[in-house]
């Protein structure tokens, strides 16, 4: 009566440990990540004056994605060109603005905030003025993820 009582408690055993380690193989995989991405926060779009041929965008870029990428390149059939920007203090102590070579590298875990007075997104050749809370089809490029698409609204208010 014994052998069988011992036969089977190591059959538990080794069954409650294949359960075990299913889980946590599953649990520190890539498959943990398949459902993370770019998280896009506080997203806005707005121009200076009604008659701008310019706007800009600010967000913040949250990377959920498992590794670190690169921000490259923005589209959007709003403007005929979209660049990343950033404000820079010349020699004289001047700001100006200026395309950010390179792109913007943010690491897995990290954010990058595109704001007024700093980095951002910046659209040029308007063929309209901006619309108050007009939704905007912009496509983000990273390195690594590909394309993301967002949608910014216009808020010339802020």
């Amino acid at each position: 009566m014994q052998k069988p009582k011992a036969a089977m408690g190591i059959v538990v055993f080794f069954a409650l440990m294949a359960v075990v380690m299913a889980v946590v193989s599953v649990k520190i995989s890539s498959l943990d990540k398949s459902t993370a991405a770019f998280a896009v926060e506080e997203p806005y779009l707005r121009s200076s004056l009604p008659t701008s041929t310019s706007a800009a965008a600010f967000l913040v870029l949250r990377n959920q994605t498992g590794r670190d990428d690169r921000l490259i390149a923005v589209r959007s059939a709003l403007s005929g060109r979209v660049e990343l920007h950033s404000h820079v203090e010349d020699a004289n102590g001047v700001m100006r603005m200026g395309e950010i070579a390179g792109g913007v590298a943010v690491a897995d875990g990290e954010t990058h905030e595109f704001k007024r007075g700093g980095d951002h997104l910046m659209f040029m050749g308007l063929d309209a003025p901006l619309v108050q809370g007009a939704l905007v089809p912009v496509t983000l490029v990273f390195e690594v993820a590909g394309e993301v698409e967002i949608t910014v609204p216009v808020d010339l208010e802020r």
